[in-house]
């Protein structure tokens, strides 16, 4: 039998409680609220059986199951908190500092032992990046990135290092999910005209010319983000520049590459050029997929050969997020855009919803695979801060506003161990809801200011494509025709002068303003009317 919904834990300026899951939504007995502005971080354990907060003075254990306080460290500095995926660790950090003198500071990263409530280890650790030792699921594994090394400890002993990984300047890991054997994804950057590359090792097999179970080397990378898949079988790596020297983004540049255990990797092919927004893999670790290119964005599905299987064509999103059981994906729009979110059932490749949820700095899906948590936190934006609970089908079932003179900080999920909500028959019909669905106005499309005066054609400044399935595609590698090979790169013409003529309106809304331009940027304000004679042209099919 399933349990009921998962708790929500919320953290503002009004103090930190917890709030009962759907169809309850009433303040939970399972932690008293504490008042005041103090806390600064929580944390659940991986079953959703414990939870840990920072008060600003004391760092407490409480059990959920049991509501009894099982420990309290004095550490009113700890600003991070994780607890290892069997509950046998609980891990704190707090910014590192150096004595006045300049001698070292005390170590900064403390290991506790979650049952007995003793210090285990104390480490130096200065970034907050990867503050975290990395374990594996049953824990016989814990590793850290120490100056060039991968360190790994067994069994929890943290006074031995069992096996060191030495790469020359290794920036990053990850250790693999799920069962024996373990692999661990390396990450070096590139240098003095070498290319940077990613790595996947087997623990603890590590030396020798031939060690690696797969090697992939690329240029272009300040900086990479490996995920793995659930099985452990692949890698997928997204390379970002933190500047595109095209010009062409604000965002630098971005590549995704494949890698997998058996060796093979490739490089990922996306239709549409422009910034990477998100990529995520699905929990049957048999596909993938990408929200990519300039607005409105593309987002499609890949297999493990990085074929498209589906395309969901255009639209104002940058989010992707599958569901626990991965049958049902939500493509969103945050940020700096409105908001639209697109629930789409991927087996059947169907749209179920369409809802908006304006204003929204965090989204998660509820680990029972129906309900969906949206908010709107400070210090990102600091008016109508708040969330919602959402049903799939797009109904808002609780809506929660924080009064204006108060922030919300922070709201999540209780979470729950894989397979303990079994996965549901989806359904298209809107479930009943008390709370009223606000549709936000609609905004009018941006139109070039040498356009806004002329009549408008039937094509649009985007050109919007619809959800199509490749599937069906897959084998058919006919050439073009002669007239939809023409029609392709008409196409693509009309897309590129749109987005190099609202690249010249940014700019001279930035000379307007008193910004000095470089020269590059001059000549390319100069080209705004031979773009517009040229979008012209091809407006009217010459």
């Amino acid at each position: 039998m399933a349990p009921s919904t998962p708790l929500l834990t919320v953290r503002g300026s009004e103090g930190l409680y917890m709030v009962n899951g759907p169809p309850h939504f009433t303040e939970s007995t399972v932690f008293p609220r504490e008042s005041g502005k103090n806390c600064k971080v929580y944390t659940f354990s991986k079953d959703g059986t414990l939870f840990a907060w920072g008060n600003g003075e004391k760092v407490n254990i409480i059990s959920v199951t049991n509501k009894g306080l099982l420990h309290s460290f004095d550490l009113p500095k700890a600003v991070c908190l994780e607890f290892s995926p069997k509950n046998t660790v609980l891990a704190t950090w707090q910014p590192y500092t150096t004595s006045k003198d300049g001698t070292a500071g005390i170590p900064n990263l403390q290991l506790y032992d979650v049952k007995t409530g003793t210090w285990l280890k104390s480490f130096i650790q200065k970034k907050t990046q990867n503050w975290c030792p990395s374990w594996s699921e049953d824990e016989t594994l814990c590793a850290r990135n120490v100056n060039n090394e991968v360190h790994f400890f067994e069994n929890n002993n943290f006074n031995t290092i069992a096996s060191k990984l030495h790469l020359q300047k290794i920036n990053d890991f990850v250790l693999s999910p799920g069962p024996q054997p373990y692999k661990v994804a390396v990450y070096v950057p590139g240098s003095k005209g070498a290319p940077s590359f990613v790595r996947l090792y087997q623990y603890p097999n590590f030396a020798g010319p031939h060690a690696a179970l797969a090697n992939k080397s690329f240029f272009k990378a300040d900086k990479v983000t490996m995920l793995w898949n659930k099985k452990a079988t692949a890698v997928l790596v997204i390379a970002s520049t933190d500047v595109d020297k095209t010009g062409a983004s604000y965002y630098g540049e971005q590549t995704l590459h494949y890698i997998a255990t058996n060796g093979e990797s490739a490089v990922v092919q996306l239709p549409k050029n422009g910034p990477i927004y998100d990529v995520v893999w699905n929990s049957s670790s048999t596909e993938f997929c990408a929200v990519y290119g300039f607005m409105p964005a593309k987002a499609t599905i890949f297999n493990l050969k990085c074929d498209p299987v589906f395309d969901f064509g255009t639209g104002p999103r940058n989010a992707a997020y599958y569901s626990p059981h991965g049958h049902i994906l939500v493509l969103a729009g945050f940020g700096n855009l409105r908001g639209q979110m697109e629930v789409w059932d991927v087996k059947n490749y169907k749209l179920i919803s369409k809802p908006v949820a304006s204003d929204s700095t965090y989204f998660a899906w509820c680990p029972d695979g129906e309900h969906i948590l949206t908010a709107t936190c400070a210090p990102r934006l600091r008016v109508n801060n708040g969330y919602k609970i959402w049903h799939y089908t797009g109904s808002i079932l609780h809506k929660y506003d924080v009064p204006s003179n108060a922030e919300l900080w922070q709201v999540s999920w209780q979470p729950f161990l894989d397979g303990i909500f079994p996965a549901k028959t989806i359904t298209y019909q809107a479930v009943p809801s008390e709370v009223p669905n606000e549709e936000p106005k609609v905004a009018t499309a941006y139109r070039p200011p040498a356009l806004r005066n002329k009549p408008i054609t039937n094509s649009k400044l985007h050109e919007e494509e619809p959800p199509q399935n490749m599937k069906s595609q897959s084998g058919n590698d006919k050439p073009l025709s002669k007239t939809a090979l023409k029609n392709q790169r008409k196409h693509e013409a009309k897309k590129a002068a749109k987005q190099k003529l609202k690249a010249i309106e940014q700019l001279k809304e930035q000379a307007a303003t008193g910004k000095q331009l470089e020269k590059n940027q001059l000549e390319k304000i100069q080209k705004e009317t031979a773009l517009l004679q040229e979008l012209e042209d091809l407006e009217l099919g010459i």
